[in-house]
């Protein structure tokens, strides 16, 4: 995958997943520069096309198994404080109203939250 080899790949996503596990259990956010910081196995950019296809992948993953879209906690530094637009795409994709993105936003966010006790 984006020229890792397999098993570097799959470390590396259950790397970021665990990061984000422990995250929402302390019920927070985590900015996409904060989570590439964290992720050792691969180094990421915060804009680069193989970190957003890992959160994809995650998120895919997690919805599956019931738990909602874990990449709802990764959101901008600045400004808004929401997730990019991948992440509205993706749950578009997952049947999820992203008519009003706020809250959108939140609901899966309390969804990904309260499935993490």
């Amino acid at each position: 995958m984006f020229g890792y080899p397999d098993a570097q790949w799959n470390a590396a996503k259950e790397e970021m997943r665990q990061v984000l596990i422990a995250r929402a259990r302390d019920k927070g956010k985590i900015s996409y520069t904060e989570l590439t910081g964290m992720v050792h196995i691969i180094h990421f950019s915060p804009d680069a096309a193989a970190f957003h296809h890992m959160l994809d992948e995650i998120s895919r993953e997690e919805n599956e198994a019931g738990r909602g879209m874990l990449s709802v906690l990764v959101v901008h530094k600045a400004g808004d404080m929401m997730p990019g637009p991948g992440f509205f795409k993706l749950a578009k994709k997952l049947e999820r109203d992203t008519s009003d993105r706020e809250k959108c936003w939140v609901d899966e966010f309390n969804k990904v939250i309260n499935s993490s006790r």
